[in-house]
C-alpha cells in the first residue's frame, strides 16, 4: 500500500471520528494528516512527512486555539435574543426602590427588574438586556 494512501485514511478516519465528537481541532490534525499525504505524493520521505504532518496539523491547532482566546465569547442564553424573546424588549421604569429593584408591568405580569451594577438606577424607558433567573435585567435607553 502506498504511503499517501496510509496518510488519506488517517485523515479520513481523524474527520470520522472528529464528526463523531464534534471537536474541531481533530479537523486540524486532520489537516496536518492531508498535508503528509501531499508530501508522499510529492516523493518526500517518511521523516519529512512526518515532520509536515506535525507541523502542519499542530500548528493549524495553535493558531485555531488563538484565534479562539482572542474572539469575545458567545453571550450567555439568558442575554441571547433567540433563546429569550424578552431580551431587547423595552419596559417603563417610574421609580426604584433603595435595594436596586423595582416592579414593572410587562406581558400582563408583574416583573421585577434590576439595573446592571455600576449603572446608576433611572426612570424612564428601560431596554431588558438579559434575564436573571426570574428577573429583567434592564439598560437604560
Amino acid at each position: 500500500m502506498e504511503e499517501s494512501t496510509i496518510w488519506w485514511l488517517m485523515a479520513g478516519i481523524a474527520v470520522a471520528v472528529e464528526l463523531m465528537t464534534g471537536t474541531f481541532y481533530l479537523l486540524m490534525l486532520a489537516l496536518g494528516l492531508a498535508a503528509a499525504a501531499i508530501a508522499a505524493h510529492l516523493g518526500l520521505s517518511m521523516p519529512l512527512q512526518i515532520v509536515t504532518a506535525a507541523l502542519v496539523g499542530g500548528g493549524a491547532v495553535v493558531v485555531w486555539h488563538y484565534l479562539r482566546r482572542k474572539r469575545p465569547g458567545d453571550p450567555s442564553a439568558r442575554a441571547d435574543r433567540s433563546v429569550n424573546l424578552d431580551v431587547g424588549e423595552t419596559v417603563q421604569i417610574d421609580g426604584w426602590n433603595p435595594d436596586g429593584t423595582t416592579t414593572v408591568k410587562y406581558r400582563g405580569a408583574t416583573w421585577t427588574a434590576i439595573h446592571r451594577p455600576g449603572i446608576t438606577p433611572s426612570t424612564g424607558l428601560h431596554r431588558v438586556s438579559e434575564l436573571v433567573g426570574n428577573r429583567l435585567l434592564v439598560d437604560p435607553l
